[in-house]
C-alpha cells in the first residue's frame, strides 16, 4: 500500500515539475503539419516564442514545411519596441524580408488587401487575461477579417498567467465597448487565448454573427490551477510595463486608476502597476486606512519616489507599494475599487475623478466596461456595495464559459 502511495506521490510531482508545451512547441513537434501546403500569415510580438527561446517567426520562416508570406503585428509592434497607444506603420522586417502589417495604426483589422493570397492565419501571443489588454481584440479583429475572406485562422495556445481559475470583475456593458473591450467578459476572465477564441467563434461575438474556420493547437502539461511559474516557460515582456509575471498580477490591480492620469501607479518609475502615489498623499495614512480594511492576500507599505519619466518626472511623490502577499487569496479586480474609496474618502477634495478630464474618465470607463463604477464611487457608494452588485451577471458568464474550456 505504502509503495503505492509514493508511487502516486511521484506520478503528482512528475506532473507538477513538466514544463508546459506551448502552442509553437507541439506544432513544431507535429513538423507544422496543419500549415503545410498552405501560404501562412503570422500574428505575433516578441512573445512568441519557442521554449528554447527562439522567435515563431524566425521557427516557420526556416521551416521548409512553411511557407510564411506575411507578418501582422499588434499594440506595441511585432518586435514590441513601440509603447502603449503609439500608431504603427507596415514596413519591411529586416530579419526575413517579410512584409509586416500593422493592426495598430490606420487599422486594426486586416483588410482583404493584407490578406490576399494567404490561406492561414496564425496567431501567437502571449496575453496577461485582463480584458482591457488589447491582444484579445487583436484575435477577434483577425478571425472576423478571417472569416470574412474564407481563411482559416490557426491559435497557438499559451497560458493565462493569472492562471485559468481566476474570474474577477463585472460583465462589461457593450455601451461601453472599444478597443480596451468589446465582449461581454469580466475584466479578469479565467480563460486562455484558444478558449476565448472557441468563445467568439461559438457565441457569434464576432461582426455580424460570423464564424471562422478555427484550430485551436493546444498547450501539453498546461492545467487551470498553474500559476506562471509553475509551467516552466520563459517570461518575455508583454508589453514595456509588463516586464515579469509579477506586473502581469499587478496590472489587474491596479491598472484601471492609472487610465484617469490622476494618481502615479509605479508607471514611469521602477516597479509598474505596483505603487499608487501623488504630492499630495500622505503615504503612511494611505497605507494605514487600506490596512485596516482587512483586505486578504495584500498588504500596503508607505512610500515615497521620484518617477525617471512621464508627466511626474522628477517630483517628489509619497503613497503606498501594494505587496501581493497571498495571491490565491486576494481578488486582483476589486483592489483598485478599494483604493479609490479609500482616496476619496481621506481626500474628498481631490477625487481622482474630478481631478481627471473628460477623456481621461472616458477612458475609465471603458477599461472598467461601465460608468457606474466611477459614478458609485463618486457618490459614495462602498466598494463592496459595487462589487456585491456584479454576482449573478458573473455567474450567467461561468456558465457559457465552461463550454469552451479546453484544460482541466
Amino acid at each position: 500500500m505504502m509503495r503505492m502511495l509514493s508511487y502516486a506521490l511521484l506520478m503528482v510531482c512528475t506532473l507538477a515539475a513538466a514544463q508546459v508545451k506551448s502552442g509553437i512547441d507541439v506544432l513544431a513537434a507535429s513538423d507544422f503539419n496543419i500549415l503545410k501546403g498552405k501560404r501562412v500569415g503570422l500574428v505575433t510580438n516578441p512573445t512568441g516564442i519557442t521554449s528554447s527561446y527562439e522567435s515563431t517567426v524566425d521557427v516557420l520562416a526556416r521551416s521548409p514545411q512553411v511557407t510564411l508570406v506575411a507578418l501582422f503585428g499588434p499594440e506595441h509592434g511585432v518586435r514590441g519596441d513601440v509603447t502603449a497607444g503609439a500608431k504603427i506603420e507596415n514596413f519591411t522586417d529586416s530579419a526575413t524580408g517579410l512584409p509586416v502589417y500593422s493592426l495598430y495604426g490606420k487599422t486594426r483589422k486586416p483588410t482583404p488587401e493584407m490578406l490576399k493570397g494567404i490561406d492561414v492565419m496564425v496567431y501567437d501571443i502571449q496575453d496577461i487575461g485582463s480584458r482591457s489588454y488589447t491582444y484579445i481584440n487583436t484575435l477577434a479583429y483577425v478571425m472576423e477579417a478571417a472569416a470574412e475572406q474564407g481563411i482559416e485562422v490557426v491559435v497557438l495556445d499559451r497560458p493565462n498567467p493569472l492562471n485559468g481559475a481566476r474570474v474577477e470583475g463585472n460583465i462589461l456593458d457593450l455601451k461601453f465597448r472599444s478597443f480596451v473591450g468589446q465582449y461581454p467578459i469580466p475584466y479578469v476572465y479565467g480563460m486562455t487565448c484558444g478558449e476565448f477564441a472557441q468563445m467568439l467563434n461559438g457565441e457569434r461575438w464576432l461582426a455580424n454573427g460570423v464564424q471562422c474556420s478555427l484550430t485551436v493547437v493546444k498547450m501539453e502539461q498546461w492545467k487551470r490551477w498553474m500559476h506562471w511559474e509553475n509551467t516552466k516557460l520563459p517570461w518575455v515582456p508583454t508589453s514595456p510595463h509588463v516586464p515579469n509575471m509579477e506586473s502581469a498580477l499587478y496590472y489587474s490591480a491596479i491598472g484601471m486608476l492609472g487610465e484617469l492620469e490622476t494618481m502615479n501607479i509605479g508607471v514611469g518609475y521602477t516597479m509598474p502597476f505596483q505603487l499608487v502615489g501623488q504630492e499630495w498623499i500622505n503615504g503612511r495614512r494611505l497605507a494605514e486606512a487600506l490596512n485596516a480594511k482587512g483586505l486578504p492576500g495584500v498588504r500596503f507599505r508607505p512610500i515615497s519616489y521620484k518617477p525617471y519619466y512621464g508627466k511626474q518626472t522628477g517630483k517628489q511623490l509619497s503613497g503606498v507599494q501594494i505587496h501581493i502577499t497571498d495571491r490565491s487569496v486576494m481578488n486582483l479586480t476589486n483592489l483598485q475599487l478599494h483604493v479609490i474609496e479609500t482616496l476619496i474618502a481621506l481626500y474628498p477634495d481631490k477625487n481622482p475623478f474630478t481631478l481627471a478630464d473628460s477623456s481621461r474618465n472616458a477612458m475609465f470607463d471603458k477599461v472598467a466596461g461601465t460608468d457606474k463604477v466611477r459614478l458609485q464611487l463618486s457618490a459614495g457608494v462602498k466598494a463592496e456595495t459595487i462589487i456585491a452588485s456584479w454576482t449573478s451577471e458573473v455567474s450567467a458568464f461561468m456558465s457559457v464559459r465552461k463550454k469552451y474550456l479546453l484544460y482541466d
